[in-house]
């Protein structure tokens, strides 16, 4: 028994670091000790066993499964004979990771591109109107210049999340092999 609670204390240490640093991935910590519980569950588990496991209520621990599944850290399995929705975790740690980073960068640069786009037009509408201060042209040749680096900043960006969802980060910083 002294081995098993031995197991438990050190898988506890775990689930509850990974609550604490869950919130880099824009998730509570309870979602993250679901997360950390179904890690090492081992095998698929439905939400009335996750709600016995931590002792949160049905509707929370929901909740923590769909932001879990919404950022494909943990995903829903079909077992035969099984009439209850199963859910298990993403075990690639990697993969979760650069479905992550993609989707939050992809939207801020999406976000900043389209703005920094519209605010060039307006400023070099600026520049080449007569009726603009010279004051004013100034100006806003100095703002499309630290525009244009902007935009310089979010076409790396870009390419660094192509480096992630294309693999070639790993490349550049490989993988250690399971031994």
């Amino acid at each position: 028994m002294k081995d098993k609670e031995q197991l438990e204390k050190a898988r506890e240490r775990i689930i509850e670091t990974i609550a604490q640093n869950i919130d880099l991935y824009g998730v509570t910590p309870s979602a993250g000790r679901l997360y950390g519980m179904m890690y090492f569950y081992n095998k698929p588990i439905t939400l009335d066993e996750m709600k016995e496991e931590l002792g949160m209520s049905k509707t929370s621990m929901s909740t923590s499964v769909r932001s879990l599944s919404d950022l494909k850290m943990v995903e829903r399995v079909w077992k035969k004979g099984v009439r209850k929705d199963l859910y298990q975790v993403q075990e690639d740690w990697y993969q979760s990771f650069i479905d992550l980073f993609s989707t939050k960068w992809k939207s801020a640069i999406s976000m900043h591109t389209h703005a920094i786009k519209k605010s060039l037009t307006e400023m070099n509408h600026l520049i080449s109107d007569e009726d603009t201060s010279e004051e004013i042209k100034e100006l806003a040749k100095i703002d499309v210049e630290k525009l244009k680096y902007i935009q310089d900043y979010y076409e790396w960006l870009d390419q660094v999340v192509e480096a992630f969802e294309s693999h070639d980060i790993f490349t550049l910083v490989p993988k250690k092999d399971k031994e």
